[in-house]
């Protein structure tokens, strides 16, 4: 016989794997909820016992994203998780001082090289935008005398 798995069981079993979002983990608990009322009292009682944090799903999501985008990318996606605006402008100024040494990480593993032609700078331009850097990083990265020729 299958045991029924309680909504609090659900939420822990989930925060044991990942951090999540309020907003994330309300949604993925909404299906195995009997009303919303029920749900947002466990959402309550998680963050009062400290199981939902949302500064540990900030500095988490940013650690594992920071690799692979820029900042504008990071703080949108942090924002569509609902992320408060206090927090998400905390997370923008200590990511401010590492985003050139991000950005030429991400520029180096993809290409390596300088760009060979106009066209070619402008697919990596193009190609740092998309991952969220700004123009002037990625400026800097397209001028960096550590790029190699």
């Amino acid at each position: 016989m299958k045991q029924k798995i309680t909504l609090k069981a659900r939420a822990i079993r989930y925060l044991s794997i990942r951090e999540y979002s309020v907003r994330e983990l309300a949604r993925k608990l909404s299906p195995y909820a009997s009303n919303e009322d029920d749900l947002d009292a466990l959402m309550e009682w998680l963050q009062a016992r400290g199981f939902l944090s949302e500064s540990r799903f900030v500095d988490a999501y940013v650690r594992r994203q920071s690799v692979r985008y820029g900042n504008a990318r990071i703080l949108r996606d942090l924002q569509n998780h609902g992320v408060s605006d206090s927090v998400l402008h905390d997370t923008e100024s200590e990511m401010l001082d590492n985003e050139f040494e991000r950005a030429w990480h991400v520029w180096r593993k993809k290409f390596g090289h300088k760009p060979s032609d106009i066209r070619e700078q402008a697919r990596q331009i193009r190609f740092l935008q998309q991952r969220g850097f700004s123009g002037e990083i990625i400026r800097q990265v397209m001028k960096s005398d550590a790029l190699p020729d």
